[in-house]
């Protein structure tokens, strides 16, 4: 026979493929099981990113011999008894597949005792294999020790990302578990050192400050709607507090953190034109509705749900963040109006604005009529060589067939177009500019240059250093980075914790929400991660800095600033297209003019 039944011990390894992924998804269904058992305290201890170590520890209900030994079994578990129930429940877990999964590919030892036992039990299994199961003194509780994951597959083992990447999963893992039950007290401890104490709170507020900030507690709003059986509570931050990626919404269903589509997009509908595209709020949703109007059984993580009525949720979830929007929105009637002159502000010019900093060298930025750019005037004599992009000497030798040897500084201008473009002609036809496209590339050239040559952007000191308040993955990956934002010109020292404080800034980000960039670009890295390396992620800051440090559009110009631009383009080793790859400029020629005219065939 050709076909055969598997045995338990390699079927359990298939199944331990789709339960657990990494380290995380180990700590997440034993955090889910201690809940489940009604735990007030949960301890979880974790060396090298949960590769050589996973403790959960809980104060739970515990089990007795009989159900410890069943719960190794795969499909044992006290959660459902009959088919009805895969379509009303009611508790995290539910598959009973999680440990024996778990005792499959690792060094797994389970002790519990129930409150009204003399003696737990310990049970000790290796690679799927029960090596003892003995009585043991206890405290009541659970508790589950996991040794050297996927030591028995060494294929998934070299799967795992370093050591920080999957300690930084860990983290939000247990974030996200905290901020949906207040009521617990979690512990984490990464090689002993405490990474979240977050005891019981009142009130889902003072959580959501211990997980996302002291910062964001003044800008949170309280969500409260419902409408038949559904309801709608949680924490939704102002317009103003706003992120550039989905990490920090957090969306909840019957208290099962979830990554839903439906309840985002209600969200962010809720917002309407308080925010644009790329744009996203800090949120804490939680979505109560009858068990079995919500199937948990489609996703082998439990990360995923359906709704019976999606519509009804979505609607639910939209009117709770645009009614509470509204009712602390004053500037409601114009509201997308309000936004724009927040994003576009007084023009400024390439120059910068006037600023209330004090200068870190000889030059003075505190008179009203500052130099007409920040960059070095002999920019166009830096080194022309590729800077480690590996492409800039191919794009400028294109840039030269172009313009057949002519140059930017040849150009006559004509003005500018909607406080974006700049046209001007040539000879050959006409061109369009984008500002803000050529400024960053500008920048970010500059950027380049004095990074490779070791020297520090002439920057401002802040009267008052900016503290900014960072998750435990975010501080990970900011305190990589922190040689970087110094050479671009942001002057960063620790403050305790994961708490950083800005003490200077570069000139051209003066007057900017230096707090809003350094917060985008360490979410931007996280999620494109360092797998292409450090020199990498730190060539990313670079970009980000230039992007945020240029001018932007719907900004008014001055013939001297536009001038100084276009001139400026010169000296750039790869002037045709901005950092991220967006076109600086574009140009029609004479003889394409008169055919979009018809003028010749």
């Amino acid at each position: 026979m050709k076909i055969k039944i598997l045995p338990e011990i390699i079927s359990n390894k298939i199944a331990a493929g789709e339960v657990v992924e990494r380290p995380s998804s180990v700590v997440k269904e034993l955090l889910e099981n201690a809940l489940d058992a009604g735990s007030t305290q949960i301890l979880i201890e974790i060396e090298k990113g949960g590769k050589s170590l996973i403790r959960v520890s809980d104060n739970g209900a515990g089990m007795g011999r009989d159900d410890a030994l069943l719960s190794i079994e795969r499909y044992a578990t006290s959660k459902i008894s009959k088919d009805e129930d895969l379509f009303s429940i009611s508790t995290f877990g539910f598959r009973g597949e999680a440990l024996p999964s778990i005792a499959s590919v690792s060094r797994f030892v389970l002790v519990t005792k129930e409150n009204s036992a003399e003696a737990g039990i310990e049970i000790k299994i290796d690679g799927g294999r029960i090596l003892s199961v003995a009585d043991k003194g206890s405290p009541s509780g659970t508790m589950v020790t996991v040794k050297d994951l996927f030591f028995n597959t060494p294929a998934r083992r070299k799967f795992l990302k370093s050591t920080d990447t999957e300690m930084g999963h860990i983290a939000d893992t247990v974030a996200s578990m905290a901020l949906g039950h207040t009521g617990v007290h979690f512990r984490l401890l990464n090689n002993g050192k405490t990474v979240y104490n977050l005891l019981s709170a009142p009130d889902l507020a003072q959580r959501a400050e211990d997980i996302l900030g002291k910062d964001t507690r003044s800008s949170l709003y309280r969500l409260g709607f419902s409408s038949g059986d559904i309801s709608v509570s949680g924490w939704i931050s102002s317009p103003m507090i706003k992120r550039a990626t989905t990490r920090g919404i957090y969306t909840y269903v019957n208290w099962r953190f979830v990554r839903d589509r439906v309840i985002q997009h209600a969200l962010l509908e809720g917002y309407e034109t308080r925010l644009i595209k790329g744009e996203f709020p800090v949120a804490v949703i939680f979505t109560k509705l009858p068990y079995d109007e919500v199937d948990v059984n489609v996703h082998p993580a439990k990360r995923e749900v359906r709704f019976s009525d999606r519509n009804k949720v979505h609607e639910a979830v939209k009117t709770a963040v645009k009614n509470t929007l509204d009712l602390l929105d004053p500037y409601k009637k114009a509201a997308a109006d309000f936004m724009q002159k927040e994003r576009t502000g007084k023009a400024s010019g390439i120059s910068e604005p006037l600023a209330f900093y004090k200068s870190d060298g000889k030059d003075s930025y505190l008179h009203p009529d500052p130099p007409p750019s920040v960059l070095s005037p002999n920019i166009a004599a830096a080194d022309q060589s590729d800077n480690g992009t590996g492409e800039l000497k191919k794009a400028s030798d294109m840039q030269a067939d172009l313009w057949e040897k002519k140059q930017f500084r040849d150009l006559r201008i004509l003005g500018q177009f909607h406080g974006t473009y700049i046209i001007c002609e040539s000879g050959e036809g006409i061109f369009l500019i984008d500002q803000h496209a050529a400024h960053e590339r500008i920048l970010y050239e500059e950027l380049k240059i004095r990074a490779g040559r070791k020297e520090g952007h002439p920057s401002q000191k802040l009267l008052v250093p900016e503290i900014i308040e960072f998750g435990y993955r975010e501080a990970g990956i900011f305190e990589k980075l922190l040689p970087d934002f110094i050479s671009a010109g942001i002057e960063v020292e620790p403050f305790g914790g994961n708490a950083f404080a800005v003490k200077s800034v570069p000139v051209f980000m003066a007057g900017k929400d230096i707090k809003a960039v350094v917060t985008e670009i360490v979410e931007k890295i996280i999620e494109t991660g360092f797998a292409t390396g450090l020199e990498k992620a730190s060539d990313e800051v670079l970009k980000l800095v230039a992007c945020h440090g240029a001018i932007r559009a719907n900004q008014n110009l001055s013939d001297k600033e536009i001038r100084t631009l276009v001139d400026q383009l010169d000296g750039c080793t790869m002037p045709s297209h901005c950092p991220h790859g967006r076109p600086t400029w574009i140009s029609f020629t004479i003889n394409e003019l008169e055919k979009f005219f018809k003028r010749i065939g």
